[in-house]
């Protein structure tokens, strides 16, 4: 049963950026991955655009490939109302959880996990920070539409019991469902990444499967809503065919009439 006690109001956001992107350097002409455009703008506004449209105002980016160029653009670009904090990753080239475990003193309190490469419906994010948190739990955003999916080899991929998770991993044989790579969280996530880190790294699905062993990593299904991993050329163009962006495209017109 989902947690039914006192909801915590969800007023941070982190965001994931500072990989390399390599398998979309062909594509990116020397800028990391979140400043690849996508739809005419830049990957990581459409994921800030997303989030600022569920009312989160203050934000938390981790960044390390090229962070100056993301500071940068940051600092040209316009967006009312909110606060940013940058947090430097310099062992960028490990895995995502060594990322989230660089940000874990500028999160207070229940926070909204997402990756610079994930684009999604707005609406989604505002139905999951809506979900009851029960303490010490992680809720993920799960797509049981799996073939739907552009490059299956390379989700990461669920098995639930019900409404919890007990497996998370790109290898999993068993699975019937997918990460899509938007999780609600409780600051407990921190302890489980550093109880999963070995020799100083660790994935953030290591992380989630230590949450999973203790039955606190509940899925979330986002049912026919959109999201897509733009990872490598094909998934950007695939994506960019098939994503029904409406915000962004409020936005692009508006920016027109001001223009």
């Amino acid at each position: 049963m989902p947690y039914s006690g006192y909801m915590e109001k969800v007023s941070q956001c982190l965001i994931l950026a500072a990989g390399n992107g390599s398998r979309l350097r062909s594509v990116a002409a020397g800028l990391p991955k979140p400043l690849v455009k996508f739809c005419g703008e830049p990957i990581i506004e459409h994921v800030i655009r997303g989030v600022q449209s569920c009312g989160i105002k203050e934000f938390v980016i981790v960044v390390g490939y090229r962070s100056d160029l993301i500071r940068r653009w940051f600092q040209s670009r316009q967006f009312d109302g909110i606060s940013v904090t940058f947090v430097e990753n310099p062992d960028y080239h490990k895995s995502n959880g060594v990322s989230a475990l660089k940000a874990q003193n500028e999160i207070d309190g229940n926070f909204l996990l997402l990756m610079a490469d994930h684009v999604f419906d707005p609406e989604t994010a505002r139905a999951l920070i809506e979900q009851p948190l029960a303490p010490g739990e992680v809720i993920l955003a799960v797509d049981s539409k799996v073939n739907r999916i552009f490059d299956l080899d390379d989700a990461t991929k669920v098995l639930r019991n019900g409404n919890f998770i007990v497996d998370i991993g790109k290898s999993l044989d068993s699975y019937d469902s997918l990460d899509t790579g938007m999780f609600l969280c409780s600051r407990a996530l921190f302890a489980r990444l550093h109880a999963a880190n070995r020799n100083g790294d660790c994935s953030l699905s290591d992380g989630m499967r230590q949450l999973a062993s203790e039955r606190k990593l509940r899925a979330w299904q986002i049912g026919n809503s959109q999201w897509h991993d733009l990872d490598t050329p094909d998934a950007l163009l695939h994506a960019e065919l098939t994503f029904d962006n409406r915000l962004m495209r409020e936005y692009a017109a508006e920016r027109l009439v001001h223009a």
